[in-house]
């Protein structure tokens, strides 16, 4: 395909590793990113061949224009949103503006500039309603969080596009963990408060919050390697599940990386880390893409959480 590899919020979690499983495979990649992310310590490199970072707010539409005119892109990977389901009771209208109003502005800019890319949609689990099953992708779509339902609104967005010559493939990504996730994320707190404790630059206590949910866990270097299959083999307008058809609980979480700390730790339960609307079980069927593009999650657990645990040793010592 002709033009080069867009990737929206290349400094965040998992636009970061998606850098890193594209660089190097021969295509230039373009990598747009907030200027206040540049700081941030899992912020991308610049100095991958073939890969160059630019900063561009995707909620300032005429800059979105002139850049998408300027990169007129054959493949989008639209990473940049907000991420946390927690916090969008507490910031819904930054959730709102971020996924719902900077995907518009980026389909439009690609609309006006002439450009019909393959165009990647990484949605999210939170669009369905609850269920003690494993979800597929024809379950009701009844978000119950802010965060849900601005995931599925960025999903209609760009299904309409396609009436504009966007090639939409949506990824309906459930929860993915591993080096570089924000510590607002339970694995990533867990980890670093570890990694603090080890150092001595804090007591030997955990916080934790609700350690009874259940979660269909995938290591972020699955999910981004899920999301470059379906842009190669995805149908037009289609949805898939990405996650792995098991769920363990936070507490399980939790017990692996204690298990792997150099000092006793003990727990304290802090009911104020407690979500507002904190789903027991999220677990998906991977049928789907396992069928149709061939992709099952390949990395387990246990690798998950050493790379995890050690991306913040080395945090701590920096």
């Amino acid at each position: 395909m002709p033009g080069p590899i867009l990737v929206t919020g290349a400094a965040g979690f998992a636009g970061s590793h998606l850098i890193d499983l594209l660089a190097g495979d021969g295509r230039d990649v373009v990598a747009w990113h907030r200027q206040a992310a540049l700081a941030r310590r899992n912020a991308i490199s610049g100095r991958r061949p073939g890969v160059t970072v630019e900063a561009v707010d995707l909620l300032d539409p005429a800059a979105v224009r002139t850049a998408a005119a300027r990169v007129r892109p054959a493949v989008v990977y639209h990473l940049a949103g907000a991420a946390h389901v927690g916090e969008s009771w507490t910031r819904t209208e930054a959730t709102f503006a971020t996924n719902v109003r900077a995907t518009h502005h980026l389909l439009e800019a690609l609309r006006l500039a002439g450009a019909a890319p393959r165009f990647l949609v990484p949605s999210s689990a939170t669009v369905y309603r609850s269920a003690d099953e494993p979800l597929t992708e024809d379950h009701p779509l009844i978000p119950e969080s802010p965060y849900g339902v601005s995931k599925l609104a960025q999903e209609l967005l760009a299904s309409r596009a396609i009436a504009d010559h966007i090639d939409v493939t949506i990824a309906r990504s459930f929860n993915h963990v591993g080096p570089r996730q924000d510590p607002s994320f339970v694995a990533s707190s867990f980890a670093r408060q570890i990694a603090e404790i080890e150092s001595g630059q804090r007591a030997a206590e955990l916080c934790v919050g609700n350690l009874d949910a259940r979660r269909d866990l995938s290591d972020v270097r699955d999910t981004v390697r899920a999301y470059a299959m379906l842009v190669e083999r995805g149908q037009r307008g289609r949805a898939y599940n990405v996650c792995t058809g098991r769920a363990v609980t936070v507490r399980e979480l939790l017990d692996r990386l204690l298990a792997r700390a150099r000092t006793t730790i003990k727990v304290h339960v802090d009911p104020a880390r407690y979500r507002p609307n904190d789903v027991p079980l999220v677990l998906g069927d991977p049928s789907r893409i396992q069928r149709e593009v061939g992709w099952t999650a390949e990395i387990p657990l246990d690798r998950t959480l050493d790379d995890l645990l050690e991306y913040w040793r080395e945090q701590i010592t920096v």
